[in-house]
């Protein structure tokens, strides 16, 4: 098997079990070493240390595998690693209420480059890396095997790709693709769900448990949603007793969505909540200037940082859109807020957040951090996995 040489002093990291191995720290890569496949890593005084997929286009070169040098990585290896990631989820399985969770989350399940999403019958896979990309004829026998879906659909169609050298794909990978919108169940909600062409594979799972626990604060409030896409944090609201929520989104399908998923629940999409379209960036600078005032304000936006060249714009980013919440909360109002950029820690997270509420001049409280459900598990020796953290403030 080819062999990868670290250079010296540059193996703390594979002793430690992160599944990354950067370029920079290695020395040699042997010739006949193709792309994709499985490798040994070898320390500089050559002492074999683990195993991995390699690919020389990403600045991730190997993803490690295994540090078992007993243990082979075939068929019955991709096997166990997902039944391990599927017992995970059993009690999620078994639960008559819900049926839409992730079922495999990368590194974190031992499958770095591998989500799969559950979605009632159907299951939505990404291969983010070129040697899973390789492996997708078998992990698509697997997960038919193993989870007997309706169809299995492919959106891979995420820019992360390209750090990998490889293009978008989207299509049916098994069975037909679904009709329309896939109605699925979420804690006793129902949700119609886009998997063919809606953001992520088709709905926010890793925000399940903060939905029910921001709608705890909604009880006669009035609720602006602002980055609502299709409306989940809007029908936890309405059921926990909010008077009106207001969705604010860019896109005009996923509000029409959202309006469909709050019919679905019993909701007036018309008396009991309202859509707009706009930036969420200056529709908040209008209702600032207008005087407008909300109970509640979730904050859930998309990725700011992609590169860490971009996080000091993300920063400047997630302060703006903050002050300018606090600003339309009335004293004791509650603001729960989100980032999904991996690249900004809670810790700079919560001082971005701090900042904002000095310029804004107002006091706030944190009275809950929140993270990414219980589906998306953080692997002690991948802290990266924790890309979701929340705060939720009241703000004097």
């Amino acid at each position: 098997m080819p062999i990868i040489a670290l250079k010296p002093g540059r193996e703390k990291s594979v002793r430690n079990r992160h599944p990354w191995l950067f370029s920079g720290a290695i020395q040699h890569i042997d010739r006949d070493a193709a792309d994709g496949a499985i490798v040994e890593v070898h320390s500089a005084a050559g002492q074999w240390l683990a195993r991995g997929y390699l690919n020389r286009r990403s600045q991730i070169q190997v993803r490690l595998l295994t540090w078992d040098a007993d243990q082979a990585i075939d068929e019955a290896f991709w096997r166990a690693r997902v039944q391990r990631a599927l017992a995970g989820r059993a009690a999620l399985a078994a639960d008559p209420q819900t049926n839409a969770y992730r079922l495999i989350h990368a590194e974190s399940d031992g499958l770095p480059g591998l989500v799969v999403d559950r979605y009632g019958d159907w299951l939505v896979m990404q291969c983010l890396t070129l040697g899973i990309d390789q492996l997708k004829p078998l992990l698509t026998r697997l997960l038919v095997e193993l989870c007997q879906p309706a169809g299995i659909v492919e959106r891979s169609d995420v820019e992360v790709r390209d750090k990998e050298g490889l293009r978008p794909v989207a299509g049916m990978l098994h069975g037909a693709a679904p009709a329309g919108p896939v109605e699925v169940l979420e804690q006793g909600h129902k949700f119609l769900v886009d998997l063919t062409g809606g953001q992520k594979t088709g709905f926010y799972l890793d925000q399940r448990a903060n939905r029910r626990r921001v709608a705890a604060y909604c009880q006669n409030a009035r609720v602006l949603n602002a980055f609502s896409y299709s409306g989940g944090f809007a029908v936890y609201a309405l059921t926990a007793g909010a008077q009106q929520v207001v969705n604010l989104d860019s896109s005009l399908e996923a509000l029409e969505l959202a309006e469909r998923n709050l019919a679905l629940n019993g909701f007036d999409p018309d008396g009991q909540a309202e859509g707009l379209v706009g930036d969420v960036f200056q529709v908040l600078r209008d209702w600032r200037a207008a005087s407008q005032r909300f109970d509640v304000i979730v904050l859930d936006p998309p990725k700011f940082a992609h590169s860490q060249q971009q996080v000091e714009r993300a920063a400047r980013a997630y302060k703006d859109i903050n002050l300018l919440a606090m600003q339309l909360l009335p004293p004791g109002g509650v603001l729960a807020t989100f980032s999904c950029s991996g690249l900004v820690s809670a810790d700079l997270f919560q001082k971005i957040v701090f900042g904002a509420s000095v310029d804004a001049h107002r006091d706030a409280q944190v009275i809950e951090r929140l993270s990414q459900g219980p589906d998306h598990p953080v692997l002690l020796n991948f802290p990266e996995g924790e890309y979701l953290k929340g705060l939720v403030c009241r703000v004097w």
